[in-house]
């Protein structure tokens, strides 16, 4: 039984990849600076950003292994902030003080946007971890790429165990400022759900799925990077028409209702052949399952809410 530490427990990952380590037998111990009081797991407050705390809750802890899904994730932010350096900066000293302190295995949380975006580099083609040029243009995507890089040479020189999964898109109901809660919170309030065009054509995964992978991954002896996707591209309009039929508003659906961001890639979509041949794990949960569920767990909120 492994001694697992996640960082970035109690957040929209977080959550879910408790359940998934739990039921893999493992002690799971989760660190968050406002632990929920519940029994997810053995909950430990710190800062990340507070390099001495850090440091004293992993010598005191010892843990075997280590997922690493905190960082920076303020809407409207994130993409952009200098505070993203930070992050890269207490992303290491995380590294370093789990190493020395007997750590065997880290796997830490990337995104799709390390690689490119660019149109004509990809042309429609699956996202692939060795041949697809990693030239991230937004701060959060380059910030990412650089704690992957020096992760992936600091534990080759000291013989640390290391993945890196680079998350495509995932949704549930924990971040209403998303896509798709977004527009079911409209659909629910009868307001219209303004889209863009929808053409674009993304790899969307339910975070349910996408912790298993994380799960998975940190059980696994794979090395280096892993796209964790579904391998299969939906567009934003066929998210939204279907959300339409499941909520019984289509009529609410207004594609072509506001302009898409200038220079957005057409197709982002992850080749996942290491998540299925390597480390052994294929999503399960389709997208007309994960919208019905995405809803439930929204309409359950506001009625808590509302109750209150």
């Amino acid at each position: 039984m492994a001694v697992v530490l996640v960082t970035g427990a109690s957040g929209f990952l977080g959550r879910h990849a408790l359940t998934a380590l739990r039921s893999g037998g493992h002690e799971v111990h989760g660190l968050s600076r406002r632990p929920p009081a519940d029994d997810a797991c053995i909950w430990h407050t710190a800062d990340m950003l507070d390099a001495d705390a850090v440091a004293r809750l992993i010598r005191s802890l010892r843990p075997s292994h280590l997922l690493h899904l905190a960082w920076m994730m303020e809407h409207g932010r994130y993409w952009t902030s200098p505070e993203n350096v930070r992050w890269v900066e207490a992303t290491l000293h995380l590294a370093r003080h789990f190493e020395a302190a007997g750590g065997r295995r880290f796997v830490g949380a990337g995104t799709c946007a390390e690689y490119t975006w660019d149109d004509a580099i990809l042309g429609g083609r699956a996202i692939d971890e060795q041949r697809t040029p990693r030239a991230p243009d937004h701060f959060y995507g380059i910030a990412k790429n650089a704690a992957f890089e020096l992760l992936a040479a600091y534990s080759r020189a000291v013989g640390l165990a290391f993945a890196w999964g680079r998350l495509f898109f995932p949704y549930g109901p924990d971040r209403p400022t998303m896509l798709i809660p977004e527009i079911v919170t409209a659909l629910q309030d009868g307001r219209p759900a303004l889209c863009t065009h929808g053409r674009q054509r993304r790899d969307f995964i339910h975070v349910s799925d996408a912790a298993a992978a994380f799960a998975a991954i940190l059980d696994s002896g794979v090395s280096g990077a892993v796209n964790v996707g579904t391998g299969t591209a939906t567009t934003i309009a066929d998210v939204a028409t279907r959300l339409g039929r499941l909520l019984g508003r289509p009529e609410l659906i207004k594609l072509d209702a506001r302009a898409a961001r200038p220079g957005e890639p057409q197709c982002l979509v992850a080749d996942v052949g290491r998540l299925r041949d390597e480390v052994g794990f294929v999503a399960k949960i389709a997208l007309d399952e994960g919208l019905r569920a995405t809803i439930a767990s929204l309409s359950g909120t506001r009625d808590d809410h509302r109750n209150a």
